[in-house]
């Protein structure tokens, strides 16, 4: 559970301490560190790293945008309406699926050494 956490709190996938992106904003788009502020890993393990992880926010867009289609069906019949709410729902997430997607594929593959 705690690897969760850390993972939705933008900590590097290493340490779990050191912040992935410069500033804590949620909804605005801020620069990444290059390597984390604690454990001096270096995020872009290499050029093109994060490629992938415009997948992983394209499933995140598609899994936001059904919900929204479901949840404002239940209050609208013409389409026109459905199809704002799942553009305004898109739109305001997009800067949390940006970040959140990078971290997630970061997580995907990096492995947190463990000592005994």
């Amino acid at each position: 559970m705690s690897r969760f956490i850390s993972m939705i709190n933008h900590k590097c996938p290493k340490c779990e301490s050191g912040d992935v992106y410069e500033k804590k904003s949620l909804f605005t788009f801020t620069a990444m560190n290059r390597n984390c502020p604690s454990c001096n890993f270096k995020f872009e393990i290499e050029p093109g790293f994060f490629f992938g992880a415009m997948f992983v926010c394209y499933g995140l867009n598609v899994a936001e945008a059904v919900g929204a289609y479901l949840f404002s069906h239940l209050f609208f019949e013409s389409i026109i309406p459905i199809i704002t709410a799942i553009f305004i729902v898109i739109i305001g997430l997009s800067p949390i699926n940006f970040k959140l997607s990078r971290v997630l594929w970061m997580y995907i593959f990096t492995s947190k050494k463990r000592t005994i």
